[in-house]
């Protein structure tokens, strides 16, 4: 056998492992539509995206998901807000300032807090995070949207850090001595060379970050407090998206309009985590054309 041959098969061993990356997503997506759309007979549109009540065993029901989009909504952004500076700080300190052992230490803490079982997250915030809340702030429960948003940043600065470090790291060696060479310091250096030169690679970090916090069911289920209903306060119980999903679909009845209607919320977390990986391609893009006409 040629080694032309053989870089043929090893082509299309990889292009029929893409193939089947395609198929079961599309297969995915296809069951989702399949058993969520038919509520619309019944449901419009509009009734299912901004109704503000979600009673769906009462008579007659209502599935109303405003409030699960704006608790899942006002989570991710509090938890962005949270995660994005410590992510891409911790990230810059790593790959840009720390000695050896200590980049080799935080690396591993890092890639550690992102192996952790988000139960395990879960379990942190209702054992530690909430009665804490609750006795600080004297508060009804310390189960609410400030809870959960700490929890989801603690799981989301793992990825964070770990692809803006990566991007830091991707930067052309030559940028950083010809800014030495030209008698900058290493934190104008940093600020003014490297961080924009990895711009695009920090921001697709961000928003992927983001779409793993909108998305991640466990945590919100056990610490956002499972109350459907538009918060007023911070430290308001909330019922994100993914947590109705997973707390209810034990209990529905196989075809009924609550069991179409639960995977509707499913097709609204597709398209917003869709929506994100779209931004999160157009933004990277968008910095990497940037930063190559500008340097």
């Amino acid at each position: 056998m040629t080694r032309q041959t053989k870089e043929i098969i090893i082509q299309y061993i990889f292009l029929l492992f893409a193939l089947v990356s395609v198929l079961v997503l599309g297969l995915i997506v296809f069951s989702l539509f399949r058993e969520g759309l038919p509520l619309f007979t019944s449901v419009s549109v509009k009734d299912f995206l901004f109704g503000k009540e979600w009673y769906p065993t009462y008579d007659p029901p209502s599935f109303g998901i405003f409030p699960l989009v704006v608790g899942s909504l006002i989570v991710t952004l509090i938890a962005t807000l949270i995660a994005v500076p410590l992510g891409v700080m911790a990230a810059i300190y790593i790959s840009e300032i720390a000695p050896q052992r200590i980049k080799e230490i935080l690396k591993s803490v890092i890639e550690l807090l992102a192996g952790l079982p988000s139960v395990v997250l879960g379990f942190f915030g209702m054992v530690i995070v909430a009665p804490w809340l609750q006795e600080t702030f004297d508060l009804p429960t310390g189960l609410n949207i400030i809870n959960a948003s700490v929890i989801l940043a603690i799981m989301a600065i793992p990825t964070i850090s770990s692809i803006s470090e990566d991007a830091l790291y991707a930067v052309p060696r030559e940028f950083k001595e010809a800014s030495y060479a030209l008698g900058a310091t290493k934190f104008e250096t940093i600020a003014q060379v490297i961080v924009p030169a990895a711009l695009s690679g920090i921001s697709t970090a961000v928003m992927l970050g983001m779409a793993r916090a909108v998305g991640e069911t466990m945590v919100v289920l056990m610490v956002a407090g499972g109350a459907a209903a538009i918060p007023e306060s911070l430290f308001d119980p909330v019922r994100p998206m993914p947590a109705s999903i997973a707390a209810e679909m034990g209990e529905t009845p196989y075809g009924s309009a609550h069991y179409q209607a639960l995977f509707a919320i499913g097709m609204v977390l597709f398209f917003l985590t869709l929506a994100f990986n779209l931004i999160a391609d157009y933004v990277s893009h968008k910095f990497r054309q940037t930063g190559s006409a500008t340097l």
